[in-house]
């Protein structure tokens, strides 16, 4: 089973981008974020017309996640984090497909910090921190995909210090990344590449892309269930460097 991640950067825009990368990679669960689309506006005709069915939280100009499957009807369980019920920001979507459990994350970015963006950000964390705590009880294969606007330590940087003030890479950001994983669970990609460079975002401004500038953002975190299926990870770069493309590149794993 080989399971994607993907920060789209506006769903409807990079259309195209998206169409053709599901044709060449043949993801079987691609988890979306930041769709920049109102529910009403997603594109599911054209989705479905590559072969994926899907479900969606959409939110107008900001945010959205969704959860696509190859030939299957994911199971929504949830398209919101519990903790807050006055949060109103689509940013979490989770679904059962093939026995597996799947959550779409766009954790929140956080700058400018301090101040109350940073605050949302790590409480934000926090509540993911207990629900994922929950879904790790029920014994099932939980995989949290997503963009969490985290550069975990510094060798998920370019050697730079233009981020020094930015959220993403902040040690109360950091803590938090690490307070999630825990004891419990993995970080596919860093267990695939336990000492390399892998970068899944590159921002736009400054050249980043062409400089190879970039941060590892989207992560894919296994519960011991689906840890234990880890067959492979990795970034699908080459996508970044298309035309109109969105300042992510997906992340992708496979499980046995």
């Amino acid at each position: 089973m080989k399971i994607a991640s993907f920060n789209i950067n506006g769903i409807n825009r990079r259309l195209g981008n998206l169409i053709d990368w599901l044709e060449a990679a043949e993801p079987d669960i691609v988890c979306l974020q930041e769709l920049k689309a109102a529910q009403e506006a997603f594109p599911s005709e054209a989705i479905g017309e590559a072969g994926y069915r899907a479900v969606w939280k959409g939110q107008k100009t900001w945010n959205g996640v969704a959860i696509l499957a190859r030939d299957a009807d994911p199971v929504v369980t949830r398209d919101r984090l519990p903790g807050d019920a006055a949060d109103a920001q689509s940013r979490y979507m989770e679904a059962a497909v093939g026995g597996v459990l799947c959550a779409s994350i766009y954790l929140p970015n956080g700058n400018p910090q301090p101040g109350p963006k940073f605050d949302y950000k790590l409480a934000w964390h926090e509540r993911l921190r207990r629900h994922a705590t929950t879904l790790k009880k029920t014994g099932a294969p939980v995989v949290l995909a997503g963009d969490y606007n985290v550069a975990p330590t510094d060798i998920d940087i370019y050697p730079t210090k233009s981020y020094v003030d930015n959220a993403l890479v902040q040690p109360e950001s950091r803590a938090a990344f690490k307070k999630l994983l825990g004891k419990s669970w993995t970080d596919a990609l860093r267990q695939k590449y336990p000492d390399e460079r892998v970068y899944t975002f590159w921002d736009y401004k400054r050249m980043r892309w062409p400089r190879d500038a970039g941060l590892r953002l989207d992560h894919f975190l296994l519960s011991p269930p689906a840890a234990g299926r880890l067959a492979d990870a990795g970034v699908d770069r080459d996508v970044r460097g298309r035309d109109g493309a969105s300042d992510h590149a997906p992340v992708w794993i496979r499980l046995r």
